[in-house]
């Protein structure tokens, strides 16, 4: 038989994740692509409690500051038309309100460091090695923040920039966390502003950054799983991408969320996660007789279901989905 595309072999790491496990995920919006699908699946994950990181220095910064988990202050935020933001942090910490954005900054930032304290996993998706410095600091900032470009100089990080910084960060972190595995990829989302060359010169520096960092600490704790190869070579064509041609598109996320299962997880978790995904697409039904047997019996086998995972598997968080069916069961059976 002929073969139409070349297959990207993804090597075992010899660690495995399961359900008993804590994740931490931080990086580009490739990053939230595959956290969705954890949070979907109902694994402990905490994801970008900055927002969404773009470059090695931004994220090692945002690493530093979860492990030493000092709180923000007033100096740390600006005031733009406005709009009270962080440097540190993407849009979505901003507000009109400057207590309000502390206090969102600051609470994420307590509970992702506990999580980061107890996590078996870190994940990391390095987007570019561009980086932008805020002239009048000279600070690399995480977001612009729609500032004039003027504002910033902007420049890009070398192979031995990114390496030394992670050596260091990386010996920190398992001082922090001794457990810690901890696995690298490069998003394969094109940065198309910095122009065609430039990005594939700033995914070619990530890329060879990782693997001399890998070298240099051994891959006892420290993986790297190929999500930018498996688009280039696997899914070379456009119909895997957004109609912005540059972000990748459902079918792709999901090819590449294939390939991180079949590595990443053992059978036993891919079991519950099976029942897990089923549960979650039950609590998507829209029936069309609220009042039927059928549905009570629907309601009654989700529910039995949920009981037999958390019987069996107490560490699982179906408290959600438990009340939503009696929720839904308690409504029909007021309607007979």
């Amino acid at each position: 038989m002929n073969q139409y595309f070349t297959i990207v072999d993804v090597p075992d790491f010899g660690w495995k994740i399961n359900y008993r496990h804590k994740i931490m995920m931080l990086g580009s919006c490739f990053t939230e692509n595959m956290g969705q699908k954890l949070e979907d699946y109902k694994f402990n994950i905490d994801q970008n409690p900055f927002g969404i990181l773009y470059n090695p220095e931004s994220i090692a910064k945002s690493l530093n500051r979860l492990i030493d988990a000092t709180p923000y202050t007033e100096k740390d935020l600006f005031e733009h038309e406005g709009i009270w933001g962080s440097f540190d942090h993407h849009s979505r910490f901003s507000s009109v309100d400057k207590n309000e954005t502390l206090d969102k900054i600051n609470t994420r930032l307590h509970s992702a460091s506990l999580h980061l304290k107890e996590a078996d996993h870190l994940f990391i998706s390095f987007g570019t090695s561009w980086i932008y410095e805020l002239q009048k600091t000279s600070k690399i900032v995480s977001n612009c923040h729609k500032f004039p470009a003027s504002d910033f100089k902007r420049s890009k990080l070398t192979i031995e920039n990114i390496t030394e910084r992670y050596r260091v960060l990386l010996a920190d972190l398992w001082k922090f966390n001794s457990n810690l595995k901890i696995i690298f990829t490069v998003s394969p989302i094109r940065h198309w502003k910095d122009g065609a060359v430039e990005n594939q010169l700033s995914k070619s520096t990530l890329l060879i950054a990782v693997d001399e960092l890998i070298k240099i600490v051994g891959i006892e704790k420290c993986a790297y799983f190929p999500s930018y190869e498996i688009v280039m070579d696997e899914l070379r064509d456009y119909r895997f991408y957004a109609s912005d041609l540059l972000h990748l598109n459902d079918s792709a996320v999901e090819h590449i969320w294939d390939k991180f299962m079949n590595i990443m997880f053992a059978d036993e978790t891919k079991k519950i996660m099976k029942d897990v995904i089923k549960l979650a697409k039950a609590m998507r039904h829209r029936p069309f007789n609220l009042e039927s047997e059928p549905y009570r019996k629907f309601l009654l086998y989700n529910l039995e279901l949920i009981n037999g995972l958390t019987n069996n598997f107490p560490f699982l968080n179906l408290l959600n989905e438990k009340k939503h069916f009696e929720r839904k069961l308690v409504d029909s059976q007021g309607r007979l």
